[in-house]
């Protein structure tokens, strides 16, 4: 079970990276801190971590692990697209907006190129005028792969849907499709649906699988549904400098994110702190909460005196980038009950 302790200072929902290490995760390092492995991923823990995502996706799939998701995504893309592709994707993407040219830099220099949608999701309508734009213009960059972020910057979820209708446009243009996972456990645990629906069944071709954001220290899983494109991404991933030598520290990270699903686990608490924290501000005098809660964090316009009063506190949240008086609220594994309630009661008083 998830710890449900009190934080002893003000609670940080500024983002579910200020959150620690899951305990079964850090026992799992200690335990493989013991004796001698093989290096670079020749591990037998590295081979276990294949073997669950393999079962996990009810198909063969090649792993490759890596620290950051920001390698993950940039090292992903960079196998679907050459130098003059173009990687559509949304404007308020996380390889948009978040990743400071990562994905152009891995990549050789692809575009990213925006296709429109409500709530920072992809239409499927304008993707397919996207893919085909300027297709075999020498003077243009070429439509190359789709990029979908789930759950997405605005904590918006597709649904099986909405996936599958972008990957029936992606087969349709001969396009690749890559899932941005850093909140795939989220986005699972709040669709109930199977990984495999959610990623292959839909017509995704490689997943970046997020942990750090849900317990882990720092490791996020590069899933290839088609394993010939493994041999090319090992290379990439050496030359980017992302091959850790030490490599069964990174797997024991996700062999226990994966045993017993705490990665499920996890991601269902955060998620129900999430809406535990907008029953008590719905409602509120003065507070507007923006749009539908459908994973781990909410956005609320809050009256600049409360704002001010609950930073004040030391609480700490992102403020005034998504509009004028409006906050960023992200919940945890580690997320308590009484941190939720510690600050919904602060803005009351506030109110």
């Amino acid at each position: 079970m998830t710890d449900t302790a009190p934080s002893a200072r003000p609670p940080g929902f500024g983002s579910d990276n200020v959150a620690g290490i899951s305990p079964a995760i850090l026992k799992a390092l200690a335990a493989t801190n013991e004796g001698a492995m093989p290096s670079y991923g020749a591990d037998e823990v590295s081979t276990r971590v294949e073997a669950r995502l393999s079962a996990l996706f009810e198909r063969e799939v090649s792993v490759l692990l890596v620290s950051t998701g920001t390698a993950a995504n940039a090292l992903a893309l960079s196998v679907l697209t050459p130098p003059w592709g173009a990687v559509l994707c949304h404007a308020d993407s996380h390889i948009e907006n978040d990743e400071c040219g990562a994905p152009e830099f891995f990549t050789g220099g692809a575009k990213l190129v925006h296709v429109p949608g409500a709530g920072a999701k992809i239409d499927p309508a304008a993707l397919g005028e996207a893919a085909r734009r300027n297709r075999g213009d020498v003077h243009c960059v070429q439509p190359s792969c789709v990029s979908i972020t789930q759950a997405s910057e605005l904590g918006t979820l597709y649904s099986l849907e909405e996936t599958a209708a972008i990957g029936t446009v992606c087969r349709d243009a001969g396009l690749p499709l890559h899932m941005d996972g850093s909140r795939f456990a989220n986005a699972v645990a709040a669709l109930g649906a199977s990984p495999a629906e959610m990623t292959w069944k839909a017509g995704v071709d490689i997943l970046s699988f997020g942990a750090t954001k849900n317990g882990a220290m720092g490791v996020e899983a590069i899933v290839l549904f088609d394993p010939a494109r493994a041999g090319e991404l090992a290379f990439r991933r050496k030359r980017g400098g992302h091959l850790s030598s030490k490599m069964r520290f990174l797997a024991a990270q996700m062999d226990a994110y994966l045993a017993d699903d705490l990665w499920l686990t996890n991601a269902r608490h955060a998620n129900a702190m999430a809406a535990r924290l907008r029953d008590g501000l719905d409602g509120m005098a003065g507070v507007e909460i923006q749009g539908v809660i459908e994973a781990n964090m909410l956005f609320a316009r809050l009256p600049a005196p409360m704002c001010e009063g609950l930073l004040a506190q030391g609480f700490r949240f992102y403020t005034e980038r998504w509009g004028e008086g409006v906050v960023r609220l992200v919940t945890s594994f580690a997320t308590a009950e009484a941190d939720v309630d510690r600050l919904i009661g602060a803005a009351r008083a506030l109110a």
